[in-house]
């Protein structure tokens, strides 16, 4: 990469309306990544350390990795001089002096951490962006968590009464609801409750220790509040007894401040990360009332009071992960509760895992921006510290970095060492997440056992605190992180590929670009049961099996409540994403057990219902089986709604919407390659046949396909097209075994060809009575290009154009290049011919194999080929942009698949190419794909790729000739399809359309309508031809399309010989091309949209009167002030239509010209 690649890829700052002391990061260029902030975000992001935002990468959800104890450290609250607060941190002077020493000589840094100096110096850049600093915004807040705590230290004490008592007594005297959890405690309950003042409260989390990502909008102070130890029971760990206390208790600190700061301030609870058990105060600028100062609705800042209690107050062994706290009257088989024990025990801890994560910060100098990226990393997947986030935020990153740097290696070492650079801590906390499945072997820092307590959930036993850290982690966020987190090792440690953008810019977790199919439920129609989500993905994994590779479940995050009012209920959108394997999704039928089984016959009958039924097979085994239909709803839709109805509710069922294959039903014929084999089993028989004639002047060395038909990658299926007037032939390319025999003459050669081709065409049809073949010719005004081609059709329908290939044409070609007595008008066009030479002999033949072995790897990808060509074709561009071009932008979305996995659908692999292209700087980047999708192109290769590119960008910098540069392992020359074409305005036309396509998806989700992306307006245009679709073969064809008024003669006209190849529309475009291509740029929709539009060229503006213009004038009297009358020449633009209309006849239905 350059130096001017690098600054303009540099992260701009973006500076505060409040301070420039406050001012954010935000990642400069694409609008698609910078997602908003949600100024309401107080509702929905309560944190526990104020911690990792996104205001680093400009990404949204300010509610996930905010929502975390991360990076928290013991902070006491000081008097400042100026009057505002201090947070006391101690640091050590070894530490500082170690710093120091790193920053000095920053060989930790460099020493086989980064793949690259470029890489080193983008992290370092990042790491100066997202670091909190200190401005007025936060001088603000620390006034305010002065204030607030003054007003801790006076709250007066309350008395001893029973629950309904003291509930009452609150509501009637501050208008206070206590949150209580669900279940609600009796009003017989024979405890009662009680309030004393707070034994302190202290700054915790990221706001404290510095670990916190700056923030765009919001800055967050976490504070703890712990109770007295005296308020609580020995048993009171029980039934919900401690949760309820603290609602009473936190519910009262809450009247205290509402009485307090009523007008200053916004005050109202909210679950911390979502955990309906625990309820804490959000405390926040008051909102402007309306008129007054509107401009600024949002929080600049906002304060969590999260209750904690003392680490003695209950024994740890009474709430490991394998007692059960939850004992329902009469219940004498009660399971384990893991989450409530780790719940209550996580308050209990707070203070301890300040000061680990303090400590660590201290002894390690890395340790703090290690942070940074990994929140940042977080984020970007959204992944976050609520539950509906996944529950794997900046705390857990933190403390597990944290307890790697104390052990869980071999004999209890440290997996991590203090000597680490941030970027190592980064890379090395991803291996771990990527290598230890911690569902089925706990990870144990300290002395002891644990054991993982089933259904997937992950556990980080930290021995020394007897707590599971990622208690609040869901099976499938845990299953996403580690995929995420092998995605990324292996994207690092990739050395064709800068991954800097993908692991810390991009924002990855878009539904439709990360799964392939996603199922869209409302809240309402799951069962209201507290472990609803784990069912429902426990059910959804057993039954799609090996169809799906990976469940995920979003739920929606819990949202804030009035101190006077109940708890807000959840509503909202729960999303499945569903990654599938593309080799078994479409499977009709499952086996099941055999009949011999009893027990495991049983159990599937009671899991699938009526839907199982007892088969005997052809191999005579007889088993439980399962049959699901081919139609409207694909296999995989069934099987879900099938799960749904039965283990879930009806309703679920019923109000599910799937996004997933709308797209792939806009194709003819489907996505499926099976449309493509009859011309594949057709060219291998035409190859048997050629290889088998007698009589040949010389043998047949090899016969090669050289067409996106014999690719798998034309939008129309090659045969039975409904509304194709003529079939297609797809060329082929022979060579025969070399002779002295050849003329040393590229023209002699071009008519021995000719020659060849008329006694190929004899023996052909000589041999084969279903084989019909012609010749024809082609390239009449230049004899140094192939002059002729070979027909050949088979009564089946295939079609063949065969031309072909002697190598001794490039040898006498260089060879008049190089003779400096040639002409130069004579070497031009030697150049062009041998530039031809080699694409169609050379390039295209070997580009056709390689994308047909890819298609055979990747079943999606020649579907998401074909819907790429229709986008462009679509949006009139298909003509400008060649279609070997587009299969390469489809195919590096397979072969080069970062920040995910490869793509298994058709839509996640057209959307995510869409993604790309609209964030591809084509003006600065080269196209570079490996075509072989093994690692064949070397760094040097790619290398000496990117120094042709340049050197190009050099030679044309205003890019009049090579606009889009594209390269791959078998052309290294980068300009073999894009010489000349497309122009700047197309490479920015197809860029703004695939970033409104970008937008749309991202704003419709799951109302996305897929034909909607394939629309744009023809307005934009100077002139519009509207074409008859029955001739253009974008409909199926009216009766008498072709002359005719009959059925049978209309099919014998099909079948005529030689018209195959002939396309009315295309002659027609060619032919506008050739005659006013200098005066204007014409678009075309090819066989998707029959319509031919034009642009008037910048050249034909007006100008002086002078004769033998390119095209058609008029002249125009203009006279200038105090000047002689002049004549100017404008463009007959009148004239010129009519002409075409004249050129077009019946094709043209009408002309549409913008006023």
């Amino acid at each position: 990469m350059t130096m001017q690649d690098l600054k303009r890829r540099k992260l701009d700052h973006v500076s505060s309306d409040v301070d420039e002391d406050a001012s954010f990061a935000s990642f400069g260029g694409s609008d698609e990544h910078e997602i908003d902030q949600d100024i309401d975000g107080e509702e929905n992001d309560i944190i526990e350390d104020g911690n990792m935002r996104d205001g680093a990468a400009d990404l949204d959800d300010v509610d996930e990795d905010e929502n975390e104890q991360t990076d928290t450290v013991p902070g006491t609250l000081d008097e400042d001089p100026a009057g505002g607060l201090k947070l006391k941190q101690n640091r050590t002077d070894s530490a500082k002096t170690r710093h120091a020493t790193l920053d000095a000589g920053g060989s930790a840094y460099v020493a086989g951490a980064f793949k690259s100096n470029v890489f080193k110096l983008q992290v370092d850049e990042l790491l100066g962006q997202i670091r909190p600093r200190r401005g007025k915004r936060e001088e603000v807040a620390e006034q305010a968590l002065h204030a607030l705590r003054k007003t801790l230290d006076s709250v007066a004490a309350r008395e001893p009464q029973s629950v309904e008592a003291s509930e009452q007594q609150l509501l009637k005297d501050s208008a206070v609801r206590v949150p209580f959890p669900d279940p609600r405690p009796p009003k017989d309950a024979k405890y009662k409750l009680m309030f004393a003042k707070p034994q302190g409260a202290n700054v915790v989390g990221g706001y404290a220790l510095k670990t916190s990502v700056r923030s765009k909008e919001t800055v967050s102070i976490d504070m703890i509040v712990t109770m007295p130890s005296s308020g609580f029971q020995e048993k009171d760990y029980l039934n919900h007894r401690y949760f309820y206390r603290r609602a009473y208790y936190i519910a009262c600190v809450a009247a205290s401040l509402k009485a307090e700061y009523s007008s200053e301030y916004d005050v109202h609870f909210a679950d911390l990360h979502d955990d309906h058990l625990k309820s804490i105060i959000v405390v926040t600028p008051r909102s402007p009332l309306s008129g007054q100062d509107a401009v600024k609705t949002a929080p600049r800042w906002r304060i969590h009071i999260i209750p904690s209690v003392g680490a003695d107050t209950f024994p740890a062994e009474k709430l490991s992960p394998a007692k059960n706290c939850v004992r329902p009257a009469g219940d004498t088989k009660a399971t384990p509760t893991p989450f409530y024990n780790s719940s209550l025990r996580s308050d209990m801890l707070m203070p301890s895992y300040l000061k680990l994560l303090n400590r660590a910060a201290n002894d390690c100098d890395g340790f703090r921006d290690a942070c940074l990226l990994g929140g940042t990393w977080l984020r970007q997947r959204g992944f976050g510290g609520r539950i509906s986030a996944g529950g794997f935020g900046n705390f857990e990153w933190a403390a597990l970095m944290a307890l790697l740097l104390q052990g869980g290696g071999p004999s209890g070492k440290p997996i991590l060492s203090e000597g680490y650079s941030s970027y190592q801590l980064f890379k090395a906390t991803l291996q771990v997440l990527a290598m230890k499945d911690l569902a089925k072997s706990a990870l144990v820092i300290g002395a002891g056992e644990a054991t993982p307590v089933g259904d997937g959930l992950p556990m980080l036993w930290d021995a020394a605190r007897a707590h599971n850290v990622l208690y609040k982690v869901t099976p499938w966020a845990y299953r996403q992180l580690r995929q995420d987190a092998r995605t990324s090792l292996a994207m690092l440690g990739d050395q064709l590929y800068d991954g800097f953008d993908a692991t810390f810019i991009m924002r990855t977790d878009s539904p439709l670009l990360r799964y392939d199919s996603t199922v869209h439920i409302p809240v309402s129609a799951l069962l209201a049961e507290s472990d609803g989500y784990q069912k429902l993905y426990n059910v959804l994994k057993r039954g799609l099996g090996d169809r799906a590779r990976l469940v995920s479940i979003k739920s929606p995050s819990a949202s804030s409540w009035q101190l006077g009012s109940p708890r807000a209920n959840s509503d909202g959108i729960t999303l499945i994403g569903l990654v599938v394997n593309p080799e078994t999704v479409n499977r009709t039928v499952d086996h099941g057990p055999p009949a011999e089984s009893k027990t495991e016959a049983a159990a599937f009958r009671k899991f699938w219902g009526e839907k199982a039924e007892l088969r005997r097979f052809k191999d005579g085994s007889i088993t439980e089986s399962l049959v699901w239909t081919t139609g409207e709803q694909t296999v995989l839709e069934q099987i879900v709604r099938f799960l749904l109805g039965r283990h879930l509710s009806p309703d679920a069922e019923q109000q599910a919407s799937f996004v997933g294959h709308g797209l792939s039903r806009l194709l003819r014929q489907g996505v499926s390659m099976v449309a493509f084999q009859p011309l594949m089993e057709a060219y291998k028989q035409l190859e048997n046949d050629i290889r088998g004639l007698e009589g040949m002047p010389l043998s047949v060395r090899q016969i090669m396909p050289a067409d996106s038909q014999l690719r798998y990658s034309s939008i129309l299926p090659p045969l039975d097209v409904p509304g194709r007037q003529y079939r297609r032939p797809a060329n082929t390319v022979i060579q025969f075994e070399g002779s002295t025999r050849w003329p040393d003459d590229v023209v002699a050669i071009q008519r021995t060809k000719i020659a060849f081709l008329l006694k190929l065409s004899s023996l052909l049809q000589e041999a084969n009575t279903a084989v019909t073949a012609r010749v024809g010719l082609e390239n009449q005004d230049d004899d140094a290009l192939n002059q002729g081609y070979l027909d050949i059709t088979y009564d089946s329908g295939a079609a063949f154009r065969m031309r072909i290939h002697h190598d001794r044409e490039q040898t006498l070609l260089e060879r008049q290049l190089k003779d400096k007595t040639t002409a130069s008008s004579l070497k031009e066009s030697t150049a062009r011919a041998l530039a031809i030479y080699k694409r169609d002999y050379h390039k295209i033949t070997a580009h056709t194999q390689a994308v047909a072995r890819l298609c055979s790897r990747h079943p999606a990808l020649s579907g998401t080929t074909r819907l790429l060509k229709k986008w462009f074709s679509s949006h009139l561009l298909g003509n400008h942009i060649a279609e070997e071009v587009i299969e390469l932008m489809a195919a590096r979305t397979f072969v080069q698949s970062w920040p995910w996995q490869t793509p298994s659908s058709v839509q996640t692999g057209f959307l995510r190419t869409l993604h790309w292209l609209a964030r591809w700087d084509w003006r600065a980047e080269p196209l570079i794909v490996d075509l072989s999708g093994t690692g064949e192109l070397k760094p040097a290769e790619v290398q000496g790729i990117k120094t042709r590119f340049e050197a190009w960008r050099k030679l044309d910098p205003s890019l009049n000739r090579i606009v889009m540069f594209a390269a791959s392992n078998l052309d290294h020359d980068g300009t073999t399809w894009t010489d000349g074409r497309p122009q700047r305005v197309i490479a920015g036309r197809m860029t703004a359309l695939a970033k409104a396509a970008c937008a749309e998806v991202e704003e419709q989700l799951s109302a996305l309508e897929p034909a909607g992306l394939f629309v744009s307006p023809l307005e934009d245009y100077d002139f519009v031809l509207h074409l008859d679709p029955s001739l253009s073969g974008s409909k199926k064809r009216r009766s008498g399309a072709n002359g005719t008024t009959f059925k049978n003669l209309e099919l014998a006209a099909q079948d005529d010989d030689s018209m195959v190849g002939f396309d009315a529309a295309q002659l027609f475009f060619q032919e506008l091309e050739t005659m006013y291509g200098s005066s204007v740029l014409f678009f075309s929709g090819g066989s998707e949209r029959p319509a031919i539009a034009g642009l008037w060229s910048p050249q034909t503006a007006p100008r002086a009167w002078k004769m033998n213009l390119a095209y058609s004038t008029i002249p125009q009297k203009v006279r200038a002030k105090e000047e002689e009358e002049n004549v100017r020449a404008e463009v007959n633009k009148q004239s010129i239509l009519a002409e075409i209309a004249r050129l077009g006849g019946g094709l043209v239905e009408r002309i549409d010209v913008r006023s």
